[in-house]
């Protein structure tokens, strides 16, 4: 275990690096760059221009420019933002808070409701209930996030008024139900795919367990169909789902994006899409850099966690 996770961290340390190289990279040659914002301001001449990229240190060459923020990043210094000069490590941290919370939630429903209809379909293979929700996973994999957000708007808070149409909480109040309130219609949009997903992933697994001699065993024994189901074929057929939770972080993280877009949720998808609008290049690349760690943090914990649940694997 302990030479495994040594060769994990290193590979995790070597795969952010490389994370690092090409997101520098691709920002910084994007046509216009974070100079082009000025450009915009009357008044504002090239002598100007070149002064705020020397102060800046934007007039050096790219490779110059990324040895200095890496060798910052490596000291705890992410930078600070072009727009108010706050420290990037300061923005990301009073944004993740939301975007947690709403991750979570999602996770919750999705794990929820997707487990159920799979052990139910796989119980039930080729019935109507089993068929039904098929259709519904096909479906709810093909709609866009933004369409479905879109959806739940106009038809739960513009027509029948029951859920807000975006935000965190309302302006003066800030109680618990009222957070509640808030987050049903977002996690329920995010929720939706990663439903499809787990529902799909559980009937696959659960019907394959099924099969296992194991389970032929404990039925030949006349243990109770109940016992057999929860006790027997549950227990291992979730172990997959552990390594799918770690795997379908990007999936969430990428449908935050977009959720908290549509919601004007005040979480990490919305400050990305806005520092891309502001050409905010240090609060982008300090997403970036967060968001690679949450998800190989979250691939490491899922591969100890599926070890620790069962003992048949040995991590080497």
């Amino acid at each position: 275990m302990g030479s495994y996770l040594v060769g994990r961290i290193l590979q995790s340390l070597l795969l952010l690096c490389f994370v690092s190289l090409i997101g520098f990279a691709v920002l910084h040659l994007a046509p216009g760059g974070p100079l082009a914002q000025f450009a915009l301001v009357p008044g504002m001449s090239q002598a100007d221009i070149a002064r705020i990229a020397a102060l800046m240190g934007l007039d050096r060459p790219l490779p110059i420019q990324y040895w200095e923020w890496f060798s910052r990043l490596l000291t705890g210094d992410w930078g600070h933002s072009y727009r108010d000069s706050q420290a990037v490590l300061s923005i990301i941290g009073s944004h993740f808070p939301a975007t947690l919370e709403l991750m979570l939630a999602a996770v919750l429903i999705a794990v929820i409701v997707g487990v159920w209809i799979g052990v139910m379909g796989a119980v039930r293979r080729y019935s109507i209930f089993d068929s039904l929700a098929t259709a519904g996973a096909m479906i709810a994999l093909s709609i866009p996030t933004f369409w479905f957000g879109l959806v739940v708007i106009y038809l739960f808070s513009v027509k029948l008024a029951w859920l807000p149409a975006g935000s965190r909480f309302t302006i003066g109040d800030g109680s618990f139900l009222d957070y509640l309130h808030h987050l049903i219609g977002p996690a329920l949009v995010l929720a939706l795919v990663e439903m499809a997903v787990w529902s799909r992933y559980m009937r696959a697994s659960v019907l394959d367990e099924i099969g296992q001699d194991y389970v032929r065993t404990a039925r030949a024994k006349g243990l109770p169909r109940l016992v057999v189901l929860f006790r027997h074929t549950l227990r291992n057929a979730l172990l997959p789902m552990i390594t799918l939770a770690g795997l379908e972080l990007p999936t969430l993280l990428g449908g935050a994006l977009v959720t908290e877009t549509v919601f004007t949720w005040p979480g990490m998808g919305r400050l990305f899409l806005d520092s891309l609008s502001y050409r905010d290049y240090p609060v982008v690349m300090g997403l970036l850099m967060f968001s690679a760690l949450l998800v190989l943090l979250g691939n490491l914990l899922a591969d100890i966690c599926c070890a620790l649940a069962d003992p048949r694997i040995r991590l080497t």
